[in-house]
């Protein structure tokens, strides 16, 4: 696969790996939502970079900010959310500068999302080839008859047996794998060149995890896409990511390629969620360690590092308490971290 490149802050190094140029770049995005005092913000100086090819995945608890970061690129934040700061590029073009009818047309045709929950993301009172249809004759000038062909096309594509007859199906009368099978045909219906997915196997069983993760994996392989992994699953990561953003506390606090980020970790927050799931080499009678605490409260964050309540580094320092770390070069180029002790980091796995 190809590398994605990421940063946090203006202060990061932001580009492509091998020169490639970015399709999506997300730059210094600031979200807020109003607030009792003042606004709540909720996405805080990220920034991101996907080229075509590439696959991204972004981890970190709920509340991290993942999701919000991609919602907001894309103009589908709840009414009272908005982007106060940033940039989100595609092909250059701001999207967040753009109309709402300008938006709807390069959703779907450019950059598609494909949500958790297949049941919000389809009407449960269309048929499933209904809403593809429809997905394909807004952007494209196509008879209703050549567009059910293509619909079953689609659907024959993310293998739904008996796509002829499936398609006339409401969604409820489908498997939660056949669902998201569905959300994928309608995403990938106008080839887009960014495709973001988010918790893609969230509520699936193991078997149909995977099914649906090759799949996006020989879609992207036909067709180039470069695709955004939303996922606390680092299982999955490890299998189908470039490249990695680890969020929490609504910044990105490491990042780099998905080998340095699993075995050269520089953020005692990455190295909390290694220690907290098992790994290959963990013995059988090990136990696991959950991350003391819960994520911070977006609206209540403390004036230094976001995790300083729950990390083992920290340890008291007082800068860690009063200062927030940027995200800046670690020991090798182009992994990066937030952490002002990272240097303590070296040398040691994750799960240590």
């Amino acid at each position: 696969m190809a590398m994605a490149t990421v940063s946090g802050n203006a202060d990061s190094e932001v580009g492509s790996s091998g020169g490639a140029t970015p399709y999506l770049e997300i730059r210094n995005l600031k979200t807020a939502f109003p607030g009792h005092e003042k606004p709540t913000v909720v996405v805080n100086d990220v920034s991101l970079s996907l080229a075509r090819g590439e696959t991204l995945a972004v981890v970190g608890e709920s509340g991290s900010g993942k999701t919000m970061t991609f919602l907001s690129a894309l103009g589908l934040l709840p009414t009272s959310g908005r982007a106060i700061a940033g940039q989100a590029l595609l092909s250059g073009r701001d999207m967040l500068k753009l109309s709402p009818r300008e938006m709807r047309s390069l959703r779907g045709s450019e950059i598609a999302m494909v949500f958790q929950d297949p049941l919000s993301g389809l009407n449960p009172v269309f048929r499933i080839g209904e809403q593809i249809i429809e997905a394909i004759r807004a952007h494209r000038r196509m008879s209703r008859r050549d567009a059910r062909a293509e619909a079953i096309r689609l659907l024959e594509r993310v293998h739904i047996p008996a796509a002829s007859s499936r398609i006339d199906d409401y969604p409820h009368q489908l498997s939660g794998g056949m669902r998201q099978r569905a959300l994928i045909a309608m995403a990938i219906a106008l080839d887009p060149a960014v495709l973001i997915a988010d918790e893609p196997t969230t509520a699936l069983d193991v078997t149909v995890q995977a099914q649906i993760l090759e799949l996006l994996s020989d879609i992207q392989e036909e067709t180039g896409m470069g695709m955004v992994l939303i996922t606390h699953d680092l299982g999955l990561v490890a299998r189908h990511a470039d490249r990695v953003a680890v969020m929490y506390g609504g910044r990105v606090v490491e990042q780099g390629e998905l080998d340095a980020v699993f075995k050269e970790t520089r953020h005692p927050y990455t190295v909390s969620l290694f220690r907290s799931i098992p790994q290959l080499h963990t013995p059988a009678d090990a136990e696991l360690t959950p991350i003391d605490g819960q994520p911070p409260n977006p609206a209540e964050l403390p004036p230094g590092c976001a995790f300083e309540a729950r990390c083992y580094l920290a340890g008291g320092r007082a800068n860690c308490r009063t200062t927030v770390p940027k995200l800046a070069r670690t020991d090798r180029e182009k992994h990066l971290a937030a952490c002002h002790y990272w240097q303590e980091l070296t040398g040691k796995r994750a799960s240590e």
